[in-house]
């Protein structure tokens, strides 16, 4: 019997991996994904055929099982990394390694959870050794390998003609080569191999993305006739001439700055000013925990005060993105995540720095160990220079033994160093008691069991819910300890998530959610608390984000900063709200705006053109790219003020 070609081995064992990863993880498969899939996998099929054929018999063998291995390893590797952190490896996570192996035993629980899998990854393997007699292995003649060249240029051809065709078309796969940088839509619309592909060549010799032109973008100056007052805009005497410096990615900033407006002051600028803020990043914390008989206090800060409608969080990487955009106001990127925490980039509004320059004492607490993904170095970057952790401080006011900790705990310990400051104070805190994972071996869930063991949800939702349950009571402390030490009436309680709870899956999610949510936009749906007590209750309906909370607490308190450095905005500004996500899905008021399949869903009924599509797509892509380049390059260091 004739043996099969190994072409035809390579090509089926990608197709089926590619196949699978795409069931797996995606709704749905792509048009696009599958013409760009099928071309490059006959690339790469030609590519191996030719390298398992030019060595003796033996040799062939053993590099073909390498192969077969390695994409085995590759499949497996990224679909485990997003069962556990909701997010695509890439090679930029290693600069991130220590997070991932702290948790080692969700990762491995996750490895025996998706086994099937990983089996399944690995079946092309085992079945080209069950069946190896049945494989020609031998070195082949020169007009064979020749035979695979053409067939290999053909290929290479075809697909990037595949790729100038769709030039100019947002999110093409021309764009996806040459335009952007997005890890995620590279593995969606252009499958593992090509988007690994990428992601080595990008990590080896860099990659600069396009800035998009906006032809369309609405200016706040427009606006101005429409106000009652003239309001100033949040902007300061930057001298963008004078930065003078060789790099490119330097120049691309500047000139993306000096065409900003920058965003308005309002009627709400200031009214805070002088007052004490709390300033809180909750672990995991969701809207879907949010109850007035299991979680009152939360209930209170959220439906109380100003009250979001329309406010998202955004999902990147795991607590340190989360708190990256925070505490920055820029979107956090994989690329960067590992410059941010050696904490050498210059922040001079950073939230300790701008609050001490106004006359603030401030301060930093965080109940999980002092220096866990270098948070020490990237606070004081922020200008926090007393900064208390486990092991710096943190265990003699808490124990710091459980995994997770408490943040009740923590409540109890902490007020006593700042409400008796002769100055207003600003403290940040980072919580943890939210951290998955969320069964009965979880320390925090296990602590409030009885109060959600009755739920009719599955024993992993009232796990979170019972996490979170410990978050509601430390804040409950929190606020008694400032009524007692007589400054409630002068604080701000600022509190929002670093991520929703991604170990949850979306089926998960919605056995609480009020409505059903879907896993790229709605999912991140959730709640942010700006609270004062003596504040009147205001809903506000415009669509916010995570990266727009620092430029609105500088606006509410009245500090002068430049609105222009940060990609998040002022929610209290006239600009259009915006809220975006990692995949470059969008929502704005006028609805929601789906990237993979360019599908767009209005909100209030009118049809929503091209033009506005396009508009959002080019902010979307300038906010993304410019929070990166701000970091990469440490732009704020070149900053410079005319007298």
């Amino acid at each position: 019997m004739k043996k099969p070609k190994k072409f035809f081995l390579f090509l089926l064992c990608i197709l089926f991996m590619e196949g699978l990863f795409t069931f797996l993880v995606f709704d749905s498969f792509l048009k696009t994904t599958i013409i760009n899939v099928v071309l490059s996998s006959i690339i790469f099929a030609s590519f191996f055929t030719i390298i398992t054929s030019i060595f003796p018999e033996k040799m062939n063998k053993i590099i073909t099982y390498i192969i077969l291995i390695i994409l085995g390893i590759l499949f497996s590797t990224h679909f485990v990394f997003k069962s556990v952190y909701e997010s695509f490896f890439s090679l930029a996570i290693f600069g991130l390694a220590d997070q991932v192996m702290t948790f080692g035993k969700e990762i491995a629980i996750a490895i025996l959870k998706n086994s099937y899998a990983i089996i399944l990854f690995f079946a092309p393997l085992i079945i080209t050794i069950i069946f190896r007699k049945h494989i020609s292995y031998k070195r082949v003649s020169i007009k064979s390998i020749g035979v695979s060249l053409i067939i290999l240029v053909v290929s290479i051809g075809v697909f990037l003609g595949n790729i100038f065709i769709q030039k100019g078309d947002m999110f093409s796969t021309y764009s996806l080569y040459f335009e952007i940088n997005d890890n995620e839509q590279n593995i969606e619309k252009l499958g593992i191999l090509n988007a690994t592909f990428l992601d080595i060549t990008r990590t080896i010799f860099g990659f600069n993305e396009k800035t998009a032109i906006d032809n369309n973008s609405s200016n706040e100056k427009e606006d101005e006739q429409n106000e009652i007052f003239n309001y100033s805009y949040n902007t300061l005497n930057i001298d963008f001439d004078s930065i003078n410096s060789s790099d490119s990615n330097v120049k691309t900033i500047t000139n993306y700055l000096k065409k900003e407006s920058g965003t308005k002051q309002s009627k709400y600028t200031g009214i805070f000013e002088g007052m004490n803020l709390i300033y809180i990043t909750a672990e995991s914390f969701s809207e879907i925990a949010v109850s007035e008989e299991l979680t009152p206090t939360l209930y209170k800060l959220v439906t109380s005060g100003f009250e979001f409608t329309n406010y998202y969080s955004s999902n990147n990487l795991s607590t340190i993105g989360g708190e990256f955009q925070s505490l920055t106001g820029l979107f956090a990127n994989n690329t960067i995540l590992s410059t941010w925490r050696k904490g050498k980039n210059n922040f001079p509004y950073g939230l300790s720095t701008i609050f001490e320059n106004a006359g603030y004492n401030t301060y930093a607490f965080h109940n999980h160990t002092y220096n866990y993904q270098d948070r020490d170095k990237y606070l004081k970057s922020l200008g926090f220079n007393n900064y208390i952790g486990c092991y710096t401080g943190m265990e003699k006011l808490m124990s710091c033994v459980p995994w997770p900790r408490s943040d009740m705990e923590m409540m109890e310990g902490t007020p006593s160093k700042y409400v008796n400051s002769e100055k207003p104070f600003m403290t940040y805190y980072m919580t943890n008691s939210g951290h998955f994972g969320y069964s009965w071996g979880n320390s925090m869930a296990t602590k409030h069991k009885s109060a959600v063991k009755d739920l009719p949800y599955s024993e992993e939702v009232k796990a979170y819910i019972a996490t979170q349950i410990e978050l509601d009571q430390a804040l409950e402390i929190l606020i008694n300890k400032l009524e007692e030490a007589g400054v409630l009436d002068d604080t701000v309680i600022v509190l929002l998530c670093d991520h929703y709870p991604y170990a949850l899956s979306t089926s998960q999610v919605n056995e609480v959610s009020t409505y059903k949510r879907d896993s790229i936009v709605e999912v991140n749906s959730n709640n942010l608390i700006i609270w004062n007590n003596r504040l009147n209750h205001m809903k506000i309906d415009k669509v916010a984000m995570s990266i727009d909370v620092i430029p609105t607490v500088y606006n509410l308190f009245g500090l002068d900063y430049d609105s222009r450095l940060f990609m998040g905005k002022d929610i209290f500004s006239s600009e259009d709200g915006l809220a975006f996500f990692k995949n470059r899905s969008w929502v704005t008021n006028k609805g929601t705006y789906y990237a993979s399949n360019k599908k767009m869903v209005s909100s209030t009924g009118e049809t929503i053109s091209q033009e506005y599509i396009n508009s959002i797509n080019s902010k979307v892509s300038n906010r993304m790219n410019m929070s990166k380049l701000i970091l990469s390059t440490n732009y704020y260091k070149y900053l410079k003020y005319k007298s």
